[in-house]
């Protein structure tokens, strides 16, 4: 089980993050003694740290070069100070994310599983998946952008998850008909016509009508 320390001032922040992280099977801690955050951090030896930058006594750019003197473990910095100085100065520090608040918690974990991922090869089930601020879970099908969950059905939820497995690319309509139905038998063409009508309506619902681009003659993408 992966350990994730969270180092937030915001108490109903912090313990709000250490919850929704636990039912990801995470085990997290809030730290609390703000004066000897490394002290923390070597006791608690976690695998990813979550730092936000205005903290009491020292800031999170203090903490994040006190940490790199022992560690090269990931730190994800959060802050509402997003402006491009801050954000600089986090990578400056060692840091290797910038999450803004106010934040969707399904992005934090998309982020958190994409970083530990990185960071350890980890090689088990990926669970979430993450396109500009829109997270498709994986687990139950649904779509959640700006608070706004969609519930989707099975064809939608693999022509969204075929796409954003190629992210950038053009996923060929041939290609995503075998995916979809992975049968011989012959499937017409206009089937998937249909089914990529209906999820765009969907995503036009919460805002995400750009989301699927039409490559005319070719196939469909979801751009970088």
């Amino acid at each position: 089980m992966f350990k994730i320390l969270i180092v937030e001032d915001d108490r109903i922040i912090a313990r709000t993050l250490a919850s929704h992280l636990s039912k990801w099977d995470y085990e997290t801690r809030c730290a609390d003694d703000f004066k000897n955050i490394l002290d923390e951090f070597l006791r608690f030896d976690p695998q990813l740290v979550l730092l936000d930058i205005m903290l009491p006594f020292f800031n999170g750019f203090h903490w994040c070069q006190e940490i790199r003197k022992v560690s090269e473990v990931p730190i994800i910095f959060l802050s509402s100070a997003n402006d491009n100085m801050n954000i600089v100065m986090a990578m400056n520090m060692g840091g290797d994310e910038f999450i803004e608040k106010p934040f969707d918690l399904n992005v934090v974990t998309a982020k958190v599983q994409a970083m530990l991922r990185r960071s350890y090869a980890f090689q088990g089930a990926v669970n979430v998946m993450e396109y500009h601020g829109a997270v498709l879970n994986l687990s139950d099908a649904t779509l959640t952008h700006e608070g706004q969950k969609l519930e989707l059905t099975k064809n939608e939820f693999r022509i969204l998850q075929i796409l954003l497995e190629n992210t950038g690319k053009i996923v060929s309509r041939d290609s995503i008909i075998t995916r979809l139905w992975e049968s011989d038998e012959f499937i017409d063409d206009n089937t998937l016509t249909v089914n990529i009508a209906r999820l765009r309506k969907k995503l036009e619902q919460i805002g995400l009508a750009r989301m699927i681009r039409t490559k005319k003659g070719i196939g469909y993408m979801a751009e970088k």
